[in-house]
């Protein structure tokens, strides 16, 4: 009968690979840590609504699926590898929320499944964000290469998208929003709303930051803010909108203070898309 003998490499992990793991975990980390340490989200992960939690975590997978095209853990060709890529963070991110919430002792031996499986999973939401993009920002690949692809006109959009859902899901869970938005005047609303629009468009085009868009010579400049800057200006607001209403917080309140609500939500939002477009 013959012995099956594995050679001592046959089962050695790929260093690169597990310098990949190391790094999305720091990523991880970096990236949610001001979540990891706000009660609010503790809170949040025991009594949010269930359906609107799944819904935040099943919008989330393919967010990951397009940011692992333009800066995820490893250079990939194919749609799987993207897919796997996204699974794989999601596990490192939801790894980092249980070794940091149980060392916080927010995680304890007798909350129930439900409060413990809410917590771990929002949490798992800003920390996959950075777990998928540490490579483009803690990695060591040469710039050169990683602006290599450049995004087509639906794929900044859609990294507009992205960022401003990061930074908002890091300010929809606190109170502050809906009270800033109580405080201000109409006319206050429709200046942030233009700050907000002005910023994202001079992050991107006009302050000649590393990663910044040079306008073509053959397009208009208004060309150029109606199709980039006002578009994502809407997006911004259509996110904004959205994780407002899964932490709840539009929940009761009229459409003046929806919009109001979203327009404040809307000012790191947008600077959170900017900052996607110049990062990425």
């Amino acid at each position: 009968m013959s012995t099956m003998i594995a050679s001592p490499g046959a089962f050695k992990a790929d260093p690169a690979f597990l310098r990949g793991l190391g790094r999305a975990f720091a990523g991880a980390l970096i990236f949610a840590l001001p979540m990891l340490m706000t009660m609010e989200m503790w809170q949040l992960g025991f009594y949010m609504d269930p359906l609107r939690l799944a819904l935040l975590l099943g919008l989330t997978i393919p967010t990951l699926v397009g940011l692992s095209r333009f800066g995820g853990m490893r250079p990939t060709a194919r749609l799987r590898d993207d897919v796997a890529d996204a699974l794989v963070v999601l596990l490192v991110a939801a790894l980092a929320a249980i070794v940091t919430l149980y060392i916080f002792g927010i995680l304890t031996p007798g909350m129930s499944v439900r409060e413990v499986v809410g917590k771990i999973a929002l949490q798992t939401v800003p920390g996959s964000f950075g777990a998928m993009l540490a490579r483009s920002q803690l990695g060591d690949e040469p710039e050169s290469k990683r602006d290599r692809d450049t995004p087509t006109y639906w794929g900044e959009l859609f990294l507009m998208g992205a960022g401003a859902l990061f930074l908002a899901f890091n300010m929809a869970p606190t109170e502050e929003m809906v009270l800033i938005a109580y405080k201000m005047s109409a006319w206050q609303a429709v200046a942030l709303a233009l700050v907000s629009l002005g910023l994202m468009h001079a992050f991107v085009y006009a302050l000649n930051f590393r990663g910044g868009s040079a306008r073509p010579q053959d397009i208009p400049a208004w060309s150029i803010f109606a199709r980039f800057s006002l578009v994502g200006y809407a997006i911004v607001l259509s996110v904004s909108l959205f994780t407002l209403w899964v932490f709840s917080r539009t929940d009761g309140a009229g459409l003046q203070e929806m919009v109001s609500a979203s327009i404040v939500l809307g000012f790191p939002g947008a600077i959170g898309a900017a900052a996607a477009r110049l990062l990425l």
